[in-house]
């Protein structure tokens, strides 16, 4: 028998690049416009998916705070949703190496985004660029998310933390 979980939406936003007219109408009303329905709302400023590429450290935490500022200007509200920053959940960090050793070389390989990103310089990028989708399984599934409403980009990544979640399942018995 499947577990049941309280329906639960999670998503993020990386804090780096500055937000924009895409990421409020593609990402951010429907978050808002989420709230207060039939499931419980988690957003993330996703600050270890942005180290994936260099980041100046303190230009990331600066950008960390204005995303935040700007999710709860744009309607985010604190008291019906959960809102934080990755990095200080270590959940997320932890489960993602164990993801990374259950996921085959083979599935990463298959990530369209990460061939995208690294283009001809695939031996430059940063194993975190690589290794991105385990750490996105890992904060999908250590929230028990039912609903992740992702861009075109990460659809792939959502259907590889299903085959994440399966192994993890199959390999541990539960």
């Amino acid at each position: 028998m499947a577990a049941q979980f309280t329906p639960r939406v999670f998503s993020g936003i990386k804090p780096s690049g500055g937000l924009t007219l895409g990421n409020y109408l593609g990402a951010i009303k429907r978050w808002v416009d989420m709230q207060g329905a039939d499931y419980e709302t988690v957003y993330c400023v996703v600050d270890l998916h942005a180290i994936t590429v260099w980041q100046d450290p303190a230009d990331l935490r600066t950008s960390t705070h204005e995303v935040a500022a700007a999710l709860i200007a744009s309607g985010i509200d604190p008291a019906s949703s959960i809102l934080f920053n990755q990095s200080q959940v270590p959940a997320h960090a932890e489960l993602g190496w164990i993801f990374n050793c259950i996921a085959r070389v083979g599935w990463m390989n298959r990530m369209t985004q990460f061939k995208d990103k690294a283009g001809k310089n695939a031996e430059k990028v940063s194993l975190g660029l690589y290794a991105y989708p385990s750490l996105m399984a890992a904060d999908i599934l250590a929230y028990h998310a039912t609903h992740v409403p992702v861009g075109e980009d990460q659809k792939q990544h959502v259907e590889l933390t299903r085959d994440i979640a399966a192994k993890f399942n199959h390999d541990y018995k539960v």
